[in-house]
């Protein structure tokens, strides 16, 4: 069986145990798989099991994981999982499930069928979502069974509705996405819903799935064939995210997708290397190997793969696609798997030519069967694996020697590969067909492909890529180049002048126009820039923009060169204009394809124009706006100097800037809407000031009236100026309240498991000492009368020096009293800081706070090798009880008593570095205490530690200012105090601080708390 629970009163009290401590040992479960140790976590889990009654089974078989899933509509009427033991259970396995899969994928569907006949025989519960997403994942990659995983999949999106489970969306989003969904639909789909994964995973505190969301979307677009400049930015953006959240996991994932990007994008003499500005593999494997974290080797050894098969070391990427293969069972349903399949089958074909004939054959079987695998998941991903199936076949039909159907595959790869928007492999597809071709002495047609491979890798961003192909094929490069009167150059800007014309591609001047109309966001300001980029670029004389609004074509803007001028707010018909050919514009707003026509007044199907007819213009380049999918707008251009001005080269320009000015005019268009909606409430607010002026002039008696509705209009601002003032500090009392909640809970929970010993230890103590000093008074009796004990007695009375034992054992018994009372004690303090019983506001002894606070943080205070101990000076004045939540009042002496440690630790490093003699002083806190005349109580605590500059000083209280290190403060701790006296208390706050100073903070506290109404 799957689970088995204990039986018997012994199995019950167990149980009960085990519950109280679960939540211990999740909070376990998380810091080790925080830090990386995925088999601590596991290890941890399956034990917190056992004492719930719960055990994997050992032994599976296929028929186990053919279960019969629900339908849709049966999942809604399912019971609802109500048992605290099993739910307990179902949390475990839960958590547990992530690093399993990470470090020990092998018992991975042994958790997921537990959960899933946990969930059958007791109830569904939120978690059970998980579980069928889970289960969705091994039908996918275990079983090969899509349609089923995709079933699952959407059985737990179902789940995630009907309990409103906001805070299992990041774990069920990550698994649907990353691990199932691009078998069945194109890999494009993936991306938003990732990222409201990641926002998800942030809003409701799981930044472990946060992370796994983030690694999965990074590579997903590295994959997907994105330009590599976007996916660069975001994985930069990804790894600092990674940083911040502290999840080791990620923040050693994406550095190294993101160092193959930079070596696609800059190359250098270690191109082929993993060794740059984001991640270094000589330095970080030896620690992935040390820690056995499979998918990290993985991504490594695959990474390498890729670029030493695009750098044409085919060699080396077999030898590193082998090693991946070691861990691939950890990766099985990650889009990084497929990757794997694609780039070994391609580096064994091209190296089979020189393979010894075993070799031959041994590669030969692997390719085969990658290709049965891969042949499998195209029937049903077609989008995403079609083209990289066809590609291999097109490999392995060139190296077997039939050339005919090598020449079939290599143009259904680059097809399909250009259909569904996959450039770079695309572009390989393009690159390995010049190959072919060049092989077999077709030189012209190896030229064609070669050159639509160059054009790819530069359109992905590949610029090393590109720059190897010139390097490897120089002579042709030239030839293809002078042939086409142009020269391409990745980094330079060089010109070749055919009729007069200067014919350009230039990726460094591409980028910037591109940014430029990415930093444009007002409509005039951008069709002006647009319109100019364009006539530079294309070689235009007159350029012409065409907006499509409300169904009409409407011309908003015309440049001309002759003229150095844009105008722009035309508005004007496309149909009432004779600037234009009516028919070609036409033409491309039905079709959204493309017109070029070199002599446009000779174009057959557009040679009678009335326009054209009139104007006997030259070169026109028409081309349709798309926006994800709909026509938007329509770029006019046109030369009246020189025939053949639009080449293919400058229409390559168009295409590469086309996406970002779909994006910039469609973001303008939407901020101009917005423009005019706030002219008109800005000229409705105008009318309404004016209308109430004239009312008053008229009606004098209305002044009060008026006034008394503009108060309450001040005070509904006031109301939502502090709300929203409210709304802006809800991140930081959720982040700082989270954590001392869970603090307190853990720190009552350990008072409460230590109080229970120690109050049996403490209570018979003093029974041990009466029954002591009885056994004391018949041996003295014995003693006395007995002078001439029997050999045996006076043996072992020598042997166990009783003596001793008698003077000893009472001092023994006094130690353990000492012993006793000193873990009552901090039994007492703990209970006193964590205060969980008194969420409510009532009357404390506020000294008592501050030395439970001072007893928590004694072990900070005591001298260290590198300086002295920290001297707390008390100066307590006689209080009454103040009213107040004791619990944050401890938390406001924590930050402030903590802060202060550190202040004066600071100094003396700043002192042991400047070797300066003037801190060899011990460092001091002082505390006190003292009711003012006004019936407030005033809490000072100062130390004489490094203090603080004005600047820091104006921001001490500000949310998230910190001057500690990145990663080891969150600028929240006085943030939060300032809140708890401030606004919680009526209380006040305040701080004063020089450098070498020291500082000094003042709490007054009223005595008694007014409610607000």
């Amino acid at each position: 069986c799957i689970f088995s629970p204990f039986l018997g009163e012994y199995g019950r009290a167990v149980r009960q145990l085990s519950i109280k401590r679960v939540k211990i040992y999740e909070l376990q479960i998380q810091f080790y798989m925080a830090q990386n140790q995925m088999l601590k976590s596991i290890d941890t889990g399956l034990q917190v099991l056992e004492m719930l009654g719960v055990s994997l089974a050992t032994e599976v078989n296929e028929n186990s994981f053919s279960i019969q899933l629900p339908s849709l509509m049966e999942v809604e009427n399912t019971p609802e999982m109500t048992d605290p033991y099993q739910l307990a259970a179902l949390r475990i396995l839960t958590s547990i499930t992530a690093p399993a899969y990470t470090a020990k994928p092998e018992i991975v569907p042994l958790i997921v069928l537990a959960q899933i006949e946990l969930s059958t025989q007791y109830g569904y519960s939120a978690l059970t979502a998980f579980a069928y997403a889970f289960y969705g994942v091994i039908a996918c990659n275990s079983c090969g069974d899509v349609e089923k995983a995709y079933h699952a999949s959407q059985l737990a999106l179902k789940l995630l509705d009907r309990f409103d489970a906001n805070f299992l969306k990041c774990k069920v989003y990550n698994l649907f996405n990353g691990l199932i969904r691009h078998w069945k639909e194109h890999l494009n789909q993936v991306f938003q819903t990732f990222q409201e994964s990641m926002q998800t995973g942030l809003e409701t505190g799981d930044i472990e799935y946060a992370g796994y969301s983030a690694t999965a979307y990074c590579a997903s677009l590295f994959l997907a064939g994105k330009r590599l400049d976007l996916v660069e930015q975001q994985q930069r953006q990804y790894i600092d995210l990674a940083i911040k959240i502290k999840q080791d996991y990620a923040i050693y994932y994406i550095p190294i997708l993101h160092q193959m990007t930079l070596n696609l994008q800059e190359g250098g003499d270690r191109k082929c290397e993993l060794v740059g500005e984001s991640f270094n593999e000589n330095e970080t494997l030896p620690l992935f190997i040390k820690t056995n974290n499979r998918i990290l080797l993985f991504v490594t050894y695959l990474s390498k793969t890729i670029l030493l098969y695009l750098f044409k070391k085919p060699q080396d990427a077999i030898e590193a696609a082998g090693l991946a293969a070691e861990h691939a069972a950890s990766v099985l349903g990650m889009v990084v798997y497929v990757a794997h399949n694609f780039y070994y089958s391609l580096s064994l074909l091209a190296c089979y030519p020189q393979a010894t004939e075993a070799e031959q054959q041994q590669y030969l079987q692997i390719v085969n069967e990658n290709q049965q695998l891969m042949g499998k998941w195209a029937s049903s991903a077609a989008a995403n694996l079609k083209h990289k199936y066809e590609l291999v076949e097109a490999e392995k039909a060139r190296v077997l020697g039939h050339p005919l159907e090598a020449m079939e595959y290599y143009d259904r790869a680059i097809a399909n590969a250009k259909k569904q928007g996959y450039v770079q492999e695309e572009a390989l597809a393009s690159e390995l067909a010049a190959e072919f071709y060049f092989s077999i002495g077709r030189s012209k047609f190896a030229q064609i492909y070669l050159t639509q491979a160059y054009y790819g890798y530069i359109h992905w961003g590949a610029k090393a890529k590109a720059k190897d192909l010139e390097a490897r094929y120089t002579v042709i490069f030239e030839e293809v180049l002078n042939h086409e009167s142009i020269y391409l150059d990745v980094y330079k800007t060089r010109t070749s002048t055919t009729g007069g014309s200067a014919i350009v591609l230039d990726l460094s001047t591409i980028n910037k126009a591109s940014l430029a109309l990415a930093e444009e966001i007002v409509l005039d300001k951008l069709l002006d820039k647009l319109l100019k980029i364009l006539m530079e670029n294309a070689g235009a004389t007159v350029s012409c923009l065409i907006l499509e609004k409300n169904g009409q074509l409407l011309i908003e803007a015309t440049g001309d060169v002759k003229k150095n001028e844009v105008v722009v707010g035309l508005s004007i018909p496309v149909e009432d204009s004779h600037l234009l050919p009516i028919s070609a514009i036409n033409y491309v707003a039905i079709t959204q394809e493309v017109v070029v026509l070199n002599n446009a007044a000779h174009s057959g199907r557009f040679s009678n124009d009335p326009y054209l007819l009139a104007n006997q213009n030259t070169s026109i380049l028409c081309s349709p706006v798309i926006n994800q999918g709909k026509l938007i707008g329509i770029i006019y251009l046109e030369n009246d100097i020189a025939n053949g001005v639009f080449t293919s080269e400058r229409l390559e320009i168009l295409k590469i800037l086309s996406s970002q000015i779909a994006i910039s005019l469609k973001n303008a268009i939407l901020y101009d809407k917005l423009e005019i909606v706030s002219q008109n409430l800005i000229q409705a607010n105008q009318q309404l000031e004016s209308y109430n002026l004239t009312l008053e002039e008229k009606v004098v008696q209305r002044t009060v009236e008026l006034q008394d509705k503009n108060r309450l209009l001040g005070e509904q601002a006031l109301q939502l100026e502090r709300a929203l003032r409210e709304l802006q500090t809800t991140q930081t009392q959720l982040i700082q309240s989270e954590k001392m909640s869970s603090l307190g809970q853990m720190v009552a929970g350990i008072a409460h498991e230590i109080n229970n010993p120690i109050n049996f230890i403490y209570g018979n103590l003093s029974h041990v000492s009466d029954y002591f000093q009885s056994l004391m008074d018949v041996l003295s009796l014995y003693q006395e009368k007995v002078t001439s004990p029997i050999p045996e007695i006076q043996l072992l009375t020598e042997k166990l020096d009783l003596e001793f034992i008698v003077s000893d054992f009472p001092r023994l018994l006094d130690s353990m009293q000492i012993g006793a009372d000193r873990i009552r004690q901090i039994v007492i303090s703990l209970r006193n800081f964590s205060r969980l019983d008194e969420a409510a506001m009532k009357s404390v002894d506020i000294h008592e706070g501050i030395d439970s606070t001072l007893f928590l943080l004694q072990n900070r205070t005591k001298g260290k090798p590198d300086h002295p101990g920290i001297e707390i000076i008390k100066e307590y004045g006689s209080l009454p009880k103040v009213e107040c939540y004791a619990s944050f009042l401890n938390q406001v002496f924590m930050n402030i008593l903590s802060n202060a440690i550190e202040a004066i630790e600071e100094s003396f490093g700043s002192a042991l570095g400047a070797k300066d003699p003037s801190r060899n002083q011990k460092g001091q806190i002082r505390i006190s205490t003292q009711l003012t005349s006004n019936r407030l109580v005033e809490i000072r605590i100062s130390d004489n530690g490094i203090g603080m500059t004005d600047e820091v000083l104006h921001r001490v209280f500000d949310p998230f200012f910190t001057t500690k290190p990145v990663g080891t403060g969150t600028g929240l701790g006085l943030a939060i105090s300032y809140q708890i006296v401030v606004e919680k208390h009526q209380g006040q706050l305040s701080c004063i601080s020089a450098p070498g100073r020291g500082t000094e903070f003042t709490i007054a506290l009223p005595l008694t708390q007014v409610m607000l109404p």
